[in-house]
């Protein structure tokens, strides 16, 4: 019998589906498995970096606005990784892979940046130091993040699992 579901009923099926039915690809399950631990992660950290800039940014934001407005924009990175991970399906993780790369980029850029001129950074961001602050964590995440979502796309289109 053929489906009769739209694409955008079945596409992150329910996680939750009744016995019988065809598992959900691979890409739907991005934010399972070692994927919990991402979604975790990346959950902290936009709770952490988004208030941490609100109040930096509505308090003192003349001080070191540069370091501020990056913060916030780590943070909004790290809430669209965090809701990709959530949603799941192949949108989802394409997101995932461009903010994840937007945040290796900001992290290797901003980081190598308060290296070479301190003094443009008068407070720290979260990728000030390649987020040394925070245990390296903010230049580890996007990399396992990438790796995570390399290997859910590998299992997507392995014969059996995807189309």
């Amino acid at each position: 019998m053929a489906d009769r579901t739209s694409p955008a009923e079945s596409a992150p099926a329910a996680e939750h589906a009744p016995p019988g039915s065809p598992p959900r690809p691979a890409a739907a399950r991005i934010g399972t498995g070692p994927g919990r631990l991402l979604l975790w992660l990346y959950g902290i950290f936009t709770v952490a970096a988004l208030s941490r800039s609100i109040v930096q940014i509505s308090t003192k934001f003349h001080h070191a606005p540069l370091a501020y407005v990056l913060s916030a924009v780590a943070g909004v990175i790290y809430a669209a990784i965090l809701a990709a991970l959530v949603k799941g399906g192949e949108t989802a993780r394409r997101v995932a892979l461009v903010c994840c790369s937007a945040e290796l980029l900001g992290v290797i850029g901003v980081g190598t940046w308060t290296v070479v001129d301190s003094s443009a950074f008068p407070d720290q961001t979260v990728w000030s130091y390649y987020g040394a602050g925070y245990i390296l964590l903010p230049v580890l995440m996007p990399v396992t993040g990438l790796m995570w979502l390399r290997r859910a796309a590998r299992e997507e289109a392995a014969p059996g699992t995807g189309e």
